[in-house]
């Protein structure tokens, strides 16, 4: 019977009971590294993107910690960033339900820190907004079309990166992301008090 081969790795490699021997173990290693700097070269220009939602959150939660105590008005936020009105206020919405704004409703409405900057971590209001992130089709089995599910390892990378990722953003707080105040004032237009 001739050799299987499995890459440059034969089926004869194996010691009994199923093992590979050390020789095969360091070429199935060696494969699987070529494998993934193919992978990354081929992804060179791929890169973790938070949603335009959570963007949008993040920078209303820093124009309101760089007014402290001050009723900001949702048109001011909208013309800082040259955002829409209606997508902050559907952020606005939902980060007030989450507590991390106090929202007023009416003419002299607008949005406030519900907490303290130091209180408010980074990596949770986006684990919070971004829900269960699908970097790659296979994050999700009820979408996924890859034939490689269960066999393919890049999943359980990407799954490591990404917590990798949100584990820096857990290091950082508001009040971190807005210590030089007032550098990142002098950035944007001038505050109407609501």
């Amino acid at each position: 019977m001739a050799p299987v081969y499995v890459g440059s790795v034969q089926a004869t490699d194996r010691l009994p009971g199923h093992c590979y021997s050390p020789r095969a173990l360091k070429c199935i290693k060696v494969e699987f590294v070529v494998l993934v700097l193919a992978f990354a070269r081929a992804c060179k220009d791929y890169t973790i993107r938070l949603t335009a939602y959570t963007n949008y959150s993040l920078r209303t939660l820093m124009y309101c910690a760089l007014h402290p105590g001050t009723m900001v008005r949702m048109e001011d936020i909208a013309s800082a960033f040259g955002i829409s009105k209606a997508h902050l206020l559907k952020s606005a919405r939902q980060l007030g339900k989450l507590g991390y704004l106090k929202t007023t409703r009416g003419r002299t409405g607008g949005v406030q820190l519900g907490m303290a900057p130091e209180r408010i971590n980074i990596g949770a209001v986006v684990r919070a907004l971004e829900g269960d992130s699908e970097v790659v089709e296979c994050f999700n089995p009820s979408t996924n079309t890859c034939p490689l599910i269960g066999e393919c390892q890049l999943t359980g990378i990407f799954h490591r990166g990404l917590e990798a990722f949100l584990a820096e953003l857990d290091k950082v707080t508001l009040a971190d992301v807005t210590h030089d105040s007032e550098a990142l004032r002098q950035r944007l237009p001038s505050l109407a008090v609501a």
